[in-house]
């Protein structure tokens, strides 16, 4: 057999040897580490001899030009969430219906409003409590808006006993909810069982009537529907809110949430 043709290791021959090649990045990784290159495959039209001067080719051409391997990462990196993003977008329209008009969840505002944002919280996420003010402040003055809020108990016992509550103070009263969900989210210190059941006194409910429905199904199916969502579409932390077409974590305050209701309004999506 033919020994392998003599090659340049820098300058258009290599370049074009490289790009030719198609090395992987594992093994231009491996290469710049000094390791031994994973071998092509077996298949491969190259001898032995023919594979280790790609080879000398690719780790000099590296050598001399290691930005290539960040090029590369960056590029997969772009890729990878590219995807992502197509994932998401995927699962957000899958799953609208239920996430903008399931008969287990809570509406404030207007019910038929032109555009729906869907909150994630927990009655003890402090976020949650700070951004309070900013969703109050959608509400009093958007008259189109409809919110969805979804329980979703991820700090413990007292935010699960809480939610509990929740559901049942909005299956026996949902004109009153939205006074037993302001005065409990905003209470400091931990939120629990009691507390919430406090509340609903507070708001001129029967406390124990409220405790003697604790045991519903409806409460599990409430709240299992709710993390079922937030698995399906990668949410693991409160707040966070989802438009037509957007996730959006954290609290990000009234101005950001009022652009992204206005990009649905304007673009249909909360990202024109």
């Amino acid at each position: 057999m033919n020994a392998p043709h003599p090659v340049m290791t820098s300058g258009p021959l290599a370049r074009r040897a490289f790009g030719r090649f198609g090395v992987t990045a594992a093994m231009a990784v491996a290469l710049l580490a000094g390791t031994a290159a994973p071998s092509l495959a077996d298949d491969t039209p190259f001898s032995a001899g023919q594979q280790e001067a790609i080879g000398g080719i690719v780790k000099d051409y590296l050598m001399a030009h290691p930005e290539v391997v960040r090029e590369a990462l960056q590029e997969l990196q772009r890729r990878d969430q590219e995807a992502e993003e197509a994932a998401k977008r995927a699962n957000l329209a899958k799953y609208e219906d239920q996430l903008f008009n399931s008969g287990k969840q809570v509406v404030l505002g207007n019910p038929d409003g032109d555009v729906t944002l869907v909150e994630f919280f927990d009655y003890n996420c402090g976020y949650c409590k700070r951004s309070h003010a900013d969703m109050k402040r959608l509400l009093e003055e958007d008259k189109n808006l409809k919110i969805v809020l979804k329980e979703f108990p991820v700090l413990g016992q007292g935010s699960e006993e809480a939610a509990q509550v929740a559901v049942i103070v909005h299956e026996m009263a949902p004109e009153k909810y939205e006074a037993f969900h302001d005065e409990l989210l905003m209470t400091r210190g931990e939120v629990n069982g009691a507390r919430a059941l406090a509340v609903a006194a507070d708001i001129g409910l029967d406390a124990d009537a409220v405790k003697a429905r604790l045991k519903e199904p409806i409460i599990g199916e409430t709240i299992s529907e709710s993390f079922g969502l937030a698995q399906a579409l990668g949410i693991n932390g409160t707040p966070t809110y989802v438009l037509k077409g957007d996730i959006v974590v954290g609290a990000v305050g009234y101005d950001t949430l009022k652009n992204k209701i206005k990009s649905v309004r304007e673009c249909g999506k909360a990202t024109c």
